[in-house]
């Protein structure tokens, strides 16, 4: 048998939506896709791969469609990012049931669910071996977990930010309702402003441009995906100058 494909990336920041982990229920978080999702962060972190991962929590709770109906913006951030650590302990909990050394690091103190952030730590723990899933986002509110991501990636020194979504890459215009939308297999940090490309919130996506971060959109729901994109195979969308 040929040899497995190596990684293309020693320390990467994996950005997982919260919507993503919903599968078909709508809600909450599906243990098949969880089940799935931990497979492959188990498979890529003993290929060697240093593994940061940032968890949304649209699937629990959404901040800003709920200020909307009368909930302080700031308050309501607040709840998302609580949202966010429960998905990060549910998905260490399946890391842990695979044999992955795990940490789940909180920018708020939930001393009893999580460590509070300090970046020197989770610095000591990716190179130790061990999975480190970011929570709570920045912990400030008014910011999206695309932006923690991002500011996450730049402090580890990740090579790369992987967002991982349900759609397979950035196009030209919404696919769900435009049937001949086109897929990029690349483009530029201009060209995503020029053409208002809707990879990430414009805070997080500067800072990817600042710190000449690549970014990779890609499909989650695609079994084996994450190794894919990982071990440099040409999937989705990638974002650099």
């Amino acid at each position: 048998m040929p040899d497995a494909p190596a990684p293309a990336y020693r320390r990467v920041l994996l950005k997982l939506s919260g919507e993503a982990l919903m599968g078909p229920e709508g809600y909450g978080i599906s243990p098949e896709v969880l089940g799935q999702v931990a497979d492959e962060v188990a498979e890529v972190s003993r290929l060697g791969v240093e593994l940061g991962i940032v968890i949304g929590g649209g699937n629990i709770f959404r901040g800003v469609s709920s200020s909307a109906r009368g909930m302080d913006r700031a308050s309501a951030d607040y709840v998302g990012m609580l949202a966010t650590v429960m998905n990060a302990v549910a998905l260490q909990d399946a890391l842990d049931k695979r044999g992955v050394q795990t940490r789940v690091l909180s920018a708020i103190e939930v001393r009893e669910l999580a460590e509070l952030y300090i970046r020197r730590r989770a610095l000591r723990h990716l190179e130790k071996g061990r999975v480190v899933i970011f929570a709570a986002g920045t912990g400030n509110p008014f910011f999206t977990t695309d932006t923690a991501a991002a500011l996450r990636a730049a402090e580890i020194h990740a090579e790369v930010v992987l967002k991982a979504t349900k759609v397979d890459g950035i196009y030209d215009r919404d696919p769900a309702k435009h049937e001949g939308a086109v897929r990029y297999d690349r483009v530029s940090y201009m060209e995503c402003l020029q053409k208002d490309l809707k990879v990430m919130d414009m805070t997080a996506f500067a800072l990817c441009r600042e710190h000449n971060l690549p970014i990779i959109v890609f499909d989650l729901g695609r079994a084996g995906n994450i190794r894919r994109v990982i071990c440099g195979e040409n999937i989705g969308t990638t974002v650099r100058d």
